[in-house]
Formats: structure tokens, sequence, C-alpha cells
């Protein structure tokens, strides 16, 4: 078997379709019936809904709805987010309506291209740093540390791996991503449920924000527009950079099925570059409908650092606009990388 398949299957984790029995309301003279194999379906082919009528009652009319948007007993594929879905229909029967539901699994229709690098610099990095984000702003990289009682946001020094400043978080939280939008610096924190939002100048705290939907905070970033947080699973939800409020997610699911524990986020190009928490890859990841599109093997970039006690997994990564590089390091390692992506041979 060839390595960049091995590499696949290692970063790759498979999702469970459902080929048991659907939701439907039991009560229910009706039932929802697709050309879905197990309920799952692939991006760009087509959806056939209809209705199982076993009574042979006189039906009125029927609408049916993906997660409560209308649409047609015939759908195309082509812009509906992959992941979990919910198909529902209301059959309209001798003067009253009737509700069955089904699930729904999308699938994307491409394998994720496989990417490697070239390695151009090697710099200085806190062996201390337990690294959750990284990110840099005019220049100057950002960086957020996790741990208890360890827990940091930084001004770094890339080139030299100097502090440049510190701000030590209270102990009861374990920092996690950052992301910088609009002169305000976003922090997470993992299990409170709260994040923090800095003035990216001075890194004076100005408030403080909760989680709404999701529990855990993982990895940030932006598009210039919005905010873009991971929670640990399979989702990546979308913020409102004013109120900070969950308004919607994406599920991160390749064609053979989801990509859990989504963790370090970088916006870079339109995609959204996606550590995977304990592998040595990163997913490269369409925002509009979660497809990974690739994944790039890191695997070689551990052995290039002190091996210790402490040393743990990659993570941390942030691409600088004015080299068009992107800089790689891991958690309570000695070492940030600077690389370029390159598709693998």
């Amino acid at each position: 078997m060839k390595a960049t398949n091995i590499f696949i299957i290692m970063f790759l984790t498979a999702a469970l379709i459902s080929c048991g029995s659907s939701s439907n309301d039991k009560k229910s003279d009706f039932s929802l019936k697709t050309n879905a194999p197990g309920n799952g379906i692939s991006l760009h082919e087509t959806l056939n809904l209809s209705i199982k009528n076993p009574k042979n009652l006189e039906i009125d009319s029927i609408a049916y709805f993906i997660n409560d948007e209308k649409v047609s007993e015939k759908i195309e594929l082509n812009q509906q987010k992959l992941g979990k879905q919910h198909l529902k229909a209301i059959v309209y029967t001798a003067g009253e309506s009737q509700t069955v539901t089904q699930p729904l699994l999308i699938l994307n229709d491409k394998h994720p291209e496989v990417y490697t690098f070239e390695l151009l610099n090697a710099f200085p990095h806190d062996i201390t740093s337990y690294t959750q984000g990284l990110e840099f702003h005019n220049g100057v990289m950002y960086e957020s540390t996790g741990q208890y009682k360890e827990s940091k946001l930084r001004k770094v020094d890339f080139e030299t791996g100097d502090v440049i400043q510190n701000v030590k978080l209270a102990d009861e939280y374990f920092g996690e991503g950052l992301t910088v939008l609009n002169d305000k610096l976003y922090q997470l924190t993992w299990q409170k449920g709260v994040g923090f939002v800095y003035d990216v100048n001075t890194l004076e705290k100005q408030s403080s924000f909760k989680y709404n939907n999701s529990k855990e905070g993982w990895g940030l970033c932006n598009d210039g527009k919005v905010l873009y947080k991971s929670d640990g699973t399979e989702k990546i939800w979308i913020l409102d950079p004013n109120t900070l409020e969950e308004k919607d997610y994406i599920q991160v699911y390749t064609n053979k099925g989801k990509i859990g524990r989504v963790n370090e986020l970088e916006w870079i190009d339109g995609k959204i570059y996606a550590n995977i928490y304990q592998k040595d890859g990163v997913a490269i990841i369409n925002p509009r409908n979660g497809a990974v599109e690739g994944v790039i093997d890191f695997t070689p970039l551990k052995k290039k650092v002190t091996q210790h006690q402490g040393l743990d997994v990659l993570n941390g990564m942030a691409y600088n606009p004015s080299t068009k590089t992107l800089f790689v390091t891991g958690k309570r390692w000695d070492k940030l990388f600077e690389v370029t992506v390159k598709p693998k041979q």
C-alpha cells in the first residue's frame, strides 16, 4: 500500500451511516422514501423524495423540507452543507396533516487531495509552551497556550522566540485558540464556556463572551467578516463578530465520513486549515459546506524537535500574508517551522 494511502487512512475518521429504520412517527400512515442507500448520499448527486402510502390514502399535497428549508421532490445536491441533515415531509390528507421525518447524511463526492510541505526555516520556540493557537497580525505573532495554571496570551518575536508581552490567564482557565479581527483579539478557553476579547495592541482585556450552543472552545479563525470556532467535534461554528453568538455551523466531512476533534483553525486564501487533534495532519476545508478538499501530511516535523518527556502533538499554525508562508509548531516543541505547502508526489 502506498504511503499516501496509509496517511489518508490514518487521518480520516469513518462516519457511521445508519442503515436501520428511520425516525418516522409511528402513528403516521406514511413514511419517507429516498434513493439514498442507508440514508447516505454524495454531493452533486440528485436526491429523489417520495412518500410510501401503504394504505393508499388520498393525498391532497406534500411539502418536503431539508433542515426546515422547503425543497422539491427532486433536489440537485450542489449547494447543501455536508454532514447530518434532517428530512421532513408534511402530508396533507383528509383535512389534516401528518409529519414524517428521516435522517440524511451528505458526503463529499471527491477524495481529499494529499499535500506535503517544503521546509524553509526553523526558528526557536519556547519549549514550555503548550501551544493552542497562533496568528500573525501586522507582522507580529500572537500565541495562546493551554494547561490549567499555565495558560497565557503572548506577543512573540517569531524569529528569536523572545516573548514581547505576556498575559497570564487566571488559574481556572485553560487557554485555547485565538484570532484577530478589527483590532480585537479573541481568545477561547476550553471547558468553562467563555472566551475573552482583548485590545490587540495593548493586550488589555476588554470583555468576555459565552458559548451559546457549543460546550467547549478549541480553535478560532476569521475571514475578515465572521469568526469560525471549533469545539472538538466535527462542527465548526460561525459567530457573529458583534454579538459573538454562534449563529450557524458547518460539519467537516470527507467522501467517507466525518472528521472529528477539529482543533486549531487558520483562514488561508478562502479556506479553513484545521489541525486535527492528535493527528500529524491538517485538513483543508471548504467553509461553505464543510468539505475536506485536502490534507497536509506534517508527520516528519515532530522528529525535528528536541525529544523530551513533555513533548506533545502537532498544534499551532499561523499564515504570514507578507511572506505567503505557513508557520507550524506543536505543544512543548522547541522549534517553529516555516513551510510552503505543495502536492504530494
